[in-house]
């Protein structure tokens, strides 16, 4: 005999697939995207203000064996990457990338959405000594974007939301493997194999069926250590650490639902989304604009971010979407015109967190930083008032042929 359900809860079916954070948690991603802006133009009236220097100074100033602005950008940060790592392996296993078909709209729009505007960057930049920031106008913000669609409402279909969500985190796969392979200094051996062994028990705890959250936690603070000195940036370690958490059901749990790597990634995503990203914004926003000349917009670095972003973006994407559709490798999202999918590819052209990170990787000198958040801002800005409008103005799909 069953026992009777839990009173005030239904009875949950058996095998029915869970929502993941990203899904679940749309509309907070979107408000997540509007407080990151109050932070990035908070910065930006900060960093032109008279508390200019204690901005600066603030974030300069030694804390431990980091400056403060290292520990947001390699310690916060890397909780930024688990979550992705999670969100990355919940929808490749039982989300919307879960099986191949599903993967080849989103995979071929990231695709072309990062190469490019990687392409434009190189163009502009050729022969100048700056080709090593190639990577940073071939990243989307979705919680920019999202807090972007948010703003138009009922404008946006919601099948594009979601496929904006999964162009995303295939975007934001290709930006962990560009960082892991392209941003690490010198390496270190001794240190790489010792965070090989880490993560190699992380996976035996994974295969064990361990679901002790803890424990994948500590040596996840483990190997952040490691792979900070080894000459990887350290936030790929939360990538790798996310891998390995379980996803497979706890003993006596009937459902996904319970697994261990959805209970941190909801428990995670809050933190993540309303405190991390934000500090981010803030601590890497900040530009003195007071010199600010048309030639300082026209620097080989400010202008190939920029035009990166607004124009290599919705290039790469629209085109990739049409050939894909046209070849018929998949069908267009429901219920969307291809006037309000070419906006959804240019509001991918808003690439600010994980623009303005690599960018920080690729350049370490003050002036070329400067030209990076320039070239950002002003990229980014464009995509996302463009984006806006084409919304505004596209005829509404009613119907797919």
């Amino acid at each position: 005999m069953k026992p009777p359900p839990t009173p005030g809860r239904a009875p949950q079916a058996r095998g029915r697939r869970p929502l993941s954070a990203i899904r679940t948690m749309l509309a907070s991603e979107a408000a997540g995207g509007l407080i990151l802006m109050a932070a990035a133009a908070l910065a930006l009236v900060v960093a032109n203000g008279p508390f200019a220097d204690t901005y600066a100074h603030g974030l300069h100033a030694a804390l431990g064996p980091m400056s403060v602005q290292h520990w947001i950008n390699d310690g916060l940060m890397a909780g930024f990457f688990l979550l992705v790592g999670l969100e990355i392996k919940r929808e490749a296993l039982d989300g919307r990338l879960r099986t191949w078909p599903d993967r080849v709209l989103p995979g071929i729009a990231a695709f072309g959405g990062m190469a490019v505007p990687a392409l434009v960057y190189a163009a502009a930049n050729l022969g100048t000594g700056t080709l090593r920031g190639w990577a940073i106008p071939a990243a989307t913000d979705i919680a920019f974007a999202l807090g972007v669609l948010a703003l138009l409402g009922k404008r946006v279909p919601v099948s594009l939301k979601i496929f904006l969500s999964a162009v995303a985190i295939v975007d934001d796969l290709g930006a962990v493997v560009v960082i892991a392979l392209f941003y690490g200094s010198g390496l270190d051996v001794g240190m790489l194999g010792l965070a090989a062994l880490v993560l190699a028990a992380l996976y035996g705890l994974n295969r064990a069926g361990v679901t002790w959250l803890s424990a994948y936690l500590g040596l996840g603070l483990v190997l952040w250590v490691l792979v900070l000195r080894s000459g990887i940036h350290a936030t790929v370690a939360g990538v790798l650490l996310a891998f390995t958490i379980p996803i497979r059901v706890s003993p006596g749990r009937p459902e996904f639902a319970d697994s261990s790597l959805h209970r941190l990634e909801h428990g995670l995503a809050p933190w993540i989304t309303y405190g991390v990203v934000p500090v981010f914004g803030f601590a890497n926003a900040g530009v003195d604009l007071s010199g600010l000349t048309p030639d300082a917009l026209l620097q080989p670095v400010t202008l190939g971010i920029a035009a990166g972003l607004f124009l290599g973006k919705q290039a790469g994407v629209f085109a990739s979407l049409r050939l894909a559709v046209a070849l018929g490798w998949a069908q267009r999202p429901a219920g969307a015109g291809w006037g309000q999918i070419y906006g959804v590819a240019v509001l991918c052209g808003i690439g600010f967190t994980m623009s303005l990170f690599i960018g920080g990787l690729a350049f370490a000198d003050p002036q070329h930083e400067t030209a990076v958040k320039l070239g950002v801002l002003a990229g980014s800005a464009l995509s996302g008032l463009a984006g806006a409008a084409i919304f505004w103005l596209a005829p509404r799909a009613t119907a797919v042929r």
